[in-house]
């Protein structure tokens, strides 16, 4: 993906519906396979960003399909480290970011492991009470080195 894309961020607003997942999924995909990533960690990302996008909708939004839901997505270089950067912003009930934690992997039930699978799939991700109220969600994730090696 050329410098130029890189400084121009694509830019959704969907509503909170799950049938607008699809298009956000495709959207994550796409600019993930345009940086370079393999089939694995776009399978990571669009799966990270799937969990956010649920989670919004479920406890955010208490399953509105009317609300709004803004995701940025952006190819971000430094000092040759190339990474996506996906910003989701929701504008529900406030949640104090530092409530929110995985679930403990012991406790075994349905549900619940948005937190842990986007922890676990992203190389940062962080919660940020938004101005105006609901909550911004900042995830990024490094393009591992070409060589194979192991970056995130």
């Amino acid at each position: 993906m050329s410098a130029a894309a890189g400084d121009k961020p694509i830019r959704l607003a969907v509503f909170s519906t799950p049938e607008h997942l699809p298009i956000v999924r495709a959207a994550v995909e796409r600019i993930c396979e345009l940086i370079g990533f393999d089939a694995e960690h776009v399978t990571r990302v669009v799966l990270s960003v799937d969990e956010a996008m649920t989670n919004i909708i479920r406890h955010a939004y208490d399953g509105a399909g009317d609300r709004q839901i803004d995701v940025e997505l952006a190819a971000v270089g430094e000092q040759g480290c190339q990474r996506l950067r996906i910003r989701i912003r929701d504008y529900g009930r406030p949640v104090d970011p530092n409530t929110i934690r995985p679930r403990d992997l012991s406790d075994l039930r349905p549900g619940g492991l948005g937190v842990h699978i986007m922890s676990e799939c992203m190389d940062t991700v962080e919660y940020k009470q938004a101005e105006g109220g609901g909550t911004m969600l900042t995830m990024v994730k490094r393009l591992p080195p070409a060589d194979g090696g192991s970056a995130g």
